[in-house]
């Protein structure tokens, strides 16, 4: 017998050793010689940091005490044995497995979710069209587009668990740390390398993080999920302002102590489920140092972050503590040198996001060249869909599919003697390449049918919007309106110009409920950052489409002129006056 051992098993053997240092640890063992109790290894820094928790009379989340007692990338043979037995997780596991993109989604759906991870949103088209023949074979025959341009697969069955991560791994993608305590998926501009108006092509910055992140274990096990966007200054927003880090890419002037040209302008701190954007550090960064900092920035919350209390382990909340000036002393010292700063002044105003550049044709900075969004009813594509949207892009474009934070999608490279041609080929689909005001801004998470904390199903209510304002509102600008089905705020409710949190909604007195929203009024992003402010509770969501009916046709009855944006319309009114405004239009 050979006494080599199979991938598995050294897998296995890994885990189980590093399980008895963790093991050491905790007991005070040694872990390096002559330093009892001192870890070692890529899991030493969230190691010390859970011992710094518990010595300073703290304790530890379940959340850590999972990573600690079996490290999830040492689990994969577990994994496998329970796909091969069709074994639902427990709640550790269903933990574990969210490191490989695998969300065990019971009671809404019994089965698993995953989500991937696509650097900048960019895929082939036969890597598309790869997944389309995943999710036939192995999930639901759909797929959705994030918001953080991203694609999720549904309704894989235990057994399948295993094949699906595996597969998607075959087509040169991968669902690792897409899920938990990580690093998200790495969002940027979708119109990178082909938008006139771009200062910077985020494409390889974004790809350069993206494999940080996969070869760095050390990197696994933060105290809580953190985001991280690259925008380029393109006609489509990113958000990069609702993540824990944002590069925007600006134009600095000459004069002011740093080389002039383009950088990243560093903003911190962006997490709108808890009412909080993204703030200017005043600090730029040359942009092939952007993954030096990041990993600075990274590991400072690792060492820092909250282990104890997951509703404030966010990077937000070390920036509460400590204040910007301490975190980015910190910062400093792990890079080893100081960032550079420079006052608002030194900044180029930066160019104007298009709110409707994610629909329809637009021209590139390729001469004879354009990109075409494609509607999607709130990001859900058939097989049948993704397959012919990859053939389209191979056949007239240049191959590329480019999802969005709108939950839509692009296909880039399309010569301007073939824009009919695609369009024609996407409404045999089912599709469109055009949309109406409502759609054109409509964002929705799972909601309950595949979500267990939400309470609506917000797909299903957003299209019953869209259905009913349609017919009965005539829209000259957009107005994005943002369905999300809990807390989590997976659709950013706080930033849509309407934005509807769900809720359960009371109808009789003996605790009888039906889905509904509190809806808020006034969101924004970009250089119009604001939160939603609440002005409506508990409203049913048989009653939301009337609502949401009501708002647009008493913006349109009472704004200054047809310029003036919905959201500069809320923004104008205190939330009673709006209330009034837009109650006496009911029917």
């Amino acid at each position: 017998m050979s006494g080599d051992f199979t991938p598995d098993q050294k897998r296995y053997l890994e885990g189980f050793v590093s399980g008895l240092s963790a093991a050491r640890v905790a007991k005070g063992g040694v872990g390096k010689a002559g330093n009892p109790g001192e870890p070692t290894g890529p899991d030493a820094i969230h190691i010390k940091a859970q011992d710094r928790t518990i010595a300073g009379g703290g304790k530890l989340a379940d959340q850590e005490k999972f990573k600690r007692e079996l490290h999830p990338f040492d689990a994969y043979p577990k994994l496998r044995e329970q796909a091969q037995n069709n074994e639902p997780p427990k709640p550790a596991d269903n933990f574990r497995w969210r490191y490989f993109g695998l969300f065990y989604v019971a009671p809404a759906q019994s089965s698993y979710m995953c989500r991937l991870r696509i650097p900048n949103g960019i895929l082939t088209h036969w890597q598309f069209a790869g997944l389309a023949d995943v999710a036939e074979k192995y999930a639901g025959p759909y797929s959705h587009v994030t918001t953080r341009a991203n694609l999720q697969l549904r309704e894989i069955q235990p057994a399948n668990a295993t094949n699906v991560v595996e597969a998607i791994q075959d087509l040169g993608l991968c669902s690792r740390g897409s899920g938990a305590d990580n690093i998200r998926n790495v969002t940027g501009s979708p119109t990178a390398g082909i938008d006139p108006q771009e200062l910077l092509d985020t494409r390889p910055y974004a790809r350069e993080w993206h494999h940080h992140i996969l070869n760095d274990r050390s990197l696994y096990g933060l105290p809580r999920k953190f985001n991280v966007a690259f925008d380029g200054a393109g006609r489509i927003a990113v958000l990069e302002d609702t993540n824990d880090i944002g590069f925007q890419a600006v134009a600095v002037k000459d004069g002011f102590g740093v080389e002039p040209g383009i950088w990243f302008r560093l903003t911190l701190g962006g997490i709108t489920g808890h009412r909080d954007f993204a703030r200017d550090t005043g600090v730029i960064v040359k942009p092939a140092e952007a993954t030096a900092v990041s990993d600075a920035i990274v590991r400072v919350f690792i060492e820092n972050g909250n282990r104890t209390d997951r509703n404030k382990a966010r990077l937000k909340y070390v920036l509460d503590a400590w204040g910007f000036d301490r975190f980015l002393i910190a910062v400093e010292e792990r890079l080893g040198r100081p960032l550079a700063r420079v006052p608002a002044e030194a900044i180029e105003p930066r160019p104007a996001f298009d709110r409707l550049a994610h629909i329809g044709m637009h021209r590139q900075k390729q001469d004879g060249l354009n990109w075409i969004g494609i509607v999607l009813p709130v990001g859900k594509m058939t097989v049948a869909q993704m397959r012919g949207i990859a053939t389209i892009a191979r056949e007239h474009g240049d191959g590329d599919i480019r999802l969005t934070v709108w939950q839509n999608l692009l296909i880039s490279g399309v010569p301007s003697d073939r824009i009919a041609s695609v369009e024609t080929e996407i409404a045999a689909l089912g599709l469109s390449t055009n949309a109406t005001a409502v759609r054109a801004g409509l964002v929705a998470c799972t909601g309950s049918t595949g979500c267990r904390f939400a309470a609506a199903h917000t797909k299903e209510n957003a299209e019953e919007i869209a259905l009913w304002c349609d017919a009965r509102v005539s829209l000259d600008t957009p107005v994005n309106i943002h369905l999300t089905g809990c807390h989590h705020s997976c659709a950013q409710h706080y930033i849509g110009d309407i934005g509807l949190i769900g809720a359960r909604v009371s109808i009789d007195d003996d605790g009888d409920t039906v889905d509904g929203y509190h809806i808020h009024v006034g969101g924004g992003f970009g250089p119009e950052a604001a939160i939603g402010r609440e002005i409506y509770r508990d409203v049913k969501a048989e009653a939301a489409p009337h609502v949401v009916e009501r708002m647009l046709k008493g913006y349109l009855a009472h704004r200054i002129s047809a310029e003036e944006t919905f959201l500069a319309f809320a923004k104008r009114h205190e939330v009673d006056a709006l209330k009034s405004l837009f109650d006496t239009e009911a029917e």
